[in-house]
């Protein structure tokens, strides 16, 4: 079995896709999209390697960065099956969908400056039809169950806590009259996040690929974080400002919109306007609601007591772009949760142009932000952005708050891997910024005595 390394390596946190040959088969784990840096996004393409042999896909989850070249092996003419979870597929096909519109709506924006210059018209990366095409791929599996994928390939997909429907997999592959067997983590969850049900660890495996993100850190404990939360907010009540928060639409939004909940029911705040300014989140919020299943016990037993949506009475959803205009003359205090989540993108950028100079505004960032978008630009101190082309004074009050992660940190990472540890795997580590897989590498030779291994973007690995 030879697996290559075809997405998140080199220190790259996005584009997460690994091509696994076999004797009888190729399959892909993920499929990402590259994300942030030009530099990073001109790495967007189907990899090479498939265009030889490709016989399935196995997505971890839902997120672009997991799935967002999926249209584009669609583009290209595969007609595979793409395995995941129930969940996974719901949220992929809204996260594919919204993509491919962004996209094109860059690319006329784009076209119509080109024309105007009498310079030849750009294609999107990939278009709707390319999104839906790839979606009708997909399968659905259940989770700690087999399943056969291609030709001597066996899957198994466990709990990875990240967000709904995400998983970690493991392969079981029959060569040289024994089988073999490689874990993925996917992205992996903190043990203290709420709403979902914490990560199920494999307990043994000759290779293991793990994620690396926060693997040189951990976070704030959660309840921290939360005081962190209330105390901004209140303070933003105090000043009468707008409270800005670039949310991710899947996972971020319903955390937040749950923590705002509970404020209001135990009394932490009075209960203020509240706009959620993302058509996305909307539907991933009615995605969640149909998944209960997957929830922890502490998040079934708040929602038992009494339905959230009377603790969020002041909650607007605002579907129309002229619904997100109006919250412009909206005064504060109040709270706005648009996106993109890293601010590279989507309504929060029209909000921040609009509040971000003015002093009495608080910027509250819950979410990672990757090098070269306009969040991390924030999170590291700038005193002036451009958006839309136009320079802006940054005189917000820029709160970051890193407990919100889904990612987990290092404490939870090396606890997942300690399942694993006992059979003595290979260990590869993936998916982080280069300091961040440096730490966890080092970490995991003082906790368990086994070599990690950091490989570069196209590496082979056997096994």
């Amino acid at each position: 079995m030879k697996i290559t390394v075809v997405g998140a390596a080199s220190g790259e946190v996005t584009g997460s896709a690994y091509y696994v040959e076999t004797q009888k088969a190729a399959v892909l784990i993920d499929c990402g999209q590259f994300q942030g840096s030009r530099k990073a996004e001109a790495l967007n393409k189907p990899p090479k390697e498939a265009r030889r042999k490709l016989d399935a896909v196995l997505i971890t989850h839902g997120h672009l960065d997991h799935t967002g070249r999926l249209p584009l092996l669609a583009k290209r003419g595969h007609r595979v099956p793409v395995y995941a979870t129930a969940a996974t597929i719901e949220m992929t096909a809204l996260i594919l969908r919204d993509s491919a519109r962004i996209l094109a709506a860059d690319a006329a924006r784009k076209n119509l400056k080109l024309a105007r210059a009498g310079e030849p018209p750009v294609e999107p990366l990939y278009n709707p039809e390319d999104a839906e095409d790839a979606i009708n791929m997909m399968r659905p599996v259940p989770y700690q169950q087999e399943v056969a994928v291609a030709p001597g390939v066996r899957a198994i997909w466990a709990e990875a806590g990240h967000m709904l429907g995400s998983a970690s997999i493991k392969l079981i592959v029959e060569e040289d009259g024994r089988p073999k067997s490689v874990v993925f983590s996917g992205d992996l969850g903190p043990k203290s996040a709420p709403i979902l049900k914490t990560y199920e660890p494999f307990h043994h495996a000759d290779m293991v690929f793990i994620e690396s993100t926060y693997g040189a850190r951990d976070h704030r404990p959660f309840a921290q974080t939360v005081d962190e939360f209330v105390q901004s907010v209140t303070a933003a009540i105090a000043s009468g400002g707008k409270m800005l928060v670039p949310t991710f639409a899947v996972g971020r939004a319903q955390l937040i919109a749950g923590l705002l909940g509970w404020m209001f029911r135990k009394g932490k705040a009075r209960p203020f306007p509240i706009f959620l300014d993302s058509p996305m989140a909307i539907e991933a919020t009615e995605i969640y609601s149909k998944h209960r299943e997957l929830f922890d016990d502490e998040a079934l037993k708040f929602i038992e007591e009494k339905p959230l949506r009377e603790d969020l009475r002041t909650m607007k959803l605002c579907v129309s772009a002229d619904d997100s205009k109006r919250i412009n003359a909206v005064e504060g205090p109040c709270l706005v949760m648009a996106g993109a989540g890293m601010c590279n993108a989507g309504r929060i950028l029209h909000h921040f142009k609009a509040n971000l100079w003015k002093p009495e505004t608080h910027v509250l960032i819950v979410g990672y932000q990757a090098a070269g978008t306009l969040g991390r630009m924030l999170v590291d101190g700038a005193d002036k952005v451009k958006i839309f082309g136009e320079p802006i004074a940054v005189r917000a009050n820029i709160h970051t708050m890193g407990g919100f992660s889904a990612h987990a940190g290092q404490a939870d990472l090396l606890a997942w891997l300690e399942a694993l540890a006992p059979a003595r795997p290979q260990v590869v580590v993936t998916h982080g910024e280069e300091k961040a897989r440096l730490g966890f590498e080092q970490a995991v030779r003082q906790r368990f005595g086994l070599a990690a291994r950091l490989p570069q973007m196209g590496e082979s690995i056997e096994l």
